[in-house]
């Protein structure tokens, strides 16, 4: 009651709130502050939502090569590796390429020609003819990303960034929700069916970003930003705030990537646990980011970065590191849930935090930087575990992921500027 009967002056006096969630500010419903972000992150929503229902040819694409093209696992597992071989380089080519000619233009090119390749991907049948059209694939589509990225950083005020990226995310969950379950009915009638609505899907995504009006330029310039960008716009490898975080995010991303391998290995050889329950517990992660993520990050908004980046590597420390411990179905959920909060909270944050400390003429070096951090973080992740559960068992290799999460924590906490967090979460309240 007495939230809603306050006098409106009070509300001037946010910054004197301690509590850890902003009900006041979101009046209850922490949807609400959504209706504030610009025209353009609800447009790469759209962008994102289209293009990511009809991704289907990633996820079936060794099916595809082992059924229709006849190649082997290991042939087959080769052309993925050239896709992330291919995508760790073009991360930070997009970063560079965004800062010089505009995200908007890279994003574009990206859809419009990664759809492109895919539409004549069937074309190629020797391994040769489909390792370069998949190195080819992988270069265009991963421009994206670190351009979208760059792109709300560039429209989005600092207080606002992490809800905006939740909801860039919501976007993406919702859209893989549908697009691999349509993959799996169009594979087993027709391949070149599935190439076709993922090559068009792609392709009208792209025209959405070719068509709509796109105004908004340089703007969500923060409370410091003239400061940050006085400073010296030198290689990346000069900034160490910089450095930690990317050594955090490889960490963290490390930890995160053992629900692609570590995770159902454990599940089903050592729990013996059906398939059917791993699958299950997918079902779970992406319902709770659609129920939650957004209305998280809006409430969280006020929140300092470290508090939020230490917050999420934590809850992946704890997620991951607990099923040392755990041996039944339910113990197991319990753990999902609570590595799902953190990755909730986690990827919005670091978004926002890279717009927060990169300088607006190299916010896409930055945003490349940290797309690279991550695909690093694939490539190698899923081995490392599967190597550790190989060779030391359960308990070693959850243990080693609670303490890789909880590095990632305090070199969070160690690279994130101290002041600057607290001023934007006044500037948040102002």
């Amino acid at each position: 009651m007495g939230l809603t009967t306050e006098p409106t002056t009070r509300e001037t006096r946010r910054p004197l709130n301690r509590w850890p969630f902003s009900f006041a500010d979101s009046r209850l419903n922490p949807w609400r502050g959504l209706g504030g972000l610009p025209r353009e992150v609800w447009l790469l929503f759209a962008t994102n939502l289209i293009n990511r229902a009809g991704m289907m040819v990633l996820p079936f694409l060794v099916v595809y090569l082992t059924r229709d093209r006849q190649f082997t696992l290991g042939q087959a597992g080769f052309a993925l590796a050239v896709y992330g071989t291919a995508a760790i380089i073009a991360g930070p080519i997009s970063g560079w390429l965004s800062d010089r000619i505009g995200a908007l233009p890279i994003m574009r090119a990206s859809l419009l020609m990664s759809g492109s390749v895919v539409l004549f991907f069937p074309l190629a049948h020797s391994r040769g003819a489909v390792y370069a059209a998949t190195a080819l694939w992988a270069a265009c589509a991963e421009l994206f990303r670190p351009a979208s990225l760059a792109a709300i950083t560039h429209v989005v005020a600092s207080q606002q960034r992490k809800p905006a990226y939740a909801l860039n995310r919501l976007a993406i969950n919702l859209g893989m929700s549908v697009g691999p379950a349509l993959g799996g009915f169009l594979a087993a009638v027709s391949f070149r069916a599935m190439f076709l609505v993922d090559a068009l899907t792609t392709i009208i995504a792209g025209l959405v970003l070719t068509f709509a009006p796109w105004h908004a330029a340089t703007g969500g310039r923060s409370a410091d930003s003239d400061s940050l960008d006085r400073r010296d716009t030198r290689s990346l490898l000069h900034d160490r705030r910089l450095l930690i975080f990317l050594s955090a995010s490889f960490l963290v991303g490390i930890v995160f990537f053992q629900h692609e391998s570590a995770l159902p290995l454990y599940l089903v050889q050592y729990l013996s646990l059906s398939p059917a329950f791993y699958g299950a517990l997918f079902t779970v992660n992406t319902l709770l980011i659609v129920a939650l993520e957004v209305p998280l990050n809006g409430a969280t908004s006020h929140w300092p970065n470290a508090w939020a980046l230490f917050t999420g590597c934590m809850l992946f420390a704890i997620g991951f590191g607990s099923l040392a411990v755990v041996s039944s179905a339910t113990g197991v959920l319990v753990t999902v849930v609570v590595w799902t909060f953190g990755e909730m909270m986690l990827f919005p944050a670091m978004s926002a935090h890279l717009g927060d400390i990169a300088p607006v003429q190299q916010r896409g070096a930055y945003m490349g930087a940290y797309s690279m951090s991550l695909s690093l973080a694939l490539a190698s992740g899923p081995w490392l575990g599967t190597q550790l559960l190989a060779s030391t068992g359960p308990i070693g290799v959850w243990s080693i992921m609670f303490a890789l999460g909880a590095l990632a924590a305090v070199l969070m906490v160690y690279g994130v500027p101290h002041r600057r967090p607290l001023r934007v979460a006044v500037a948040a309240g102002s």
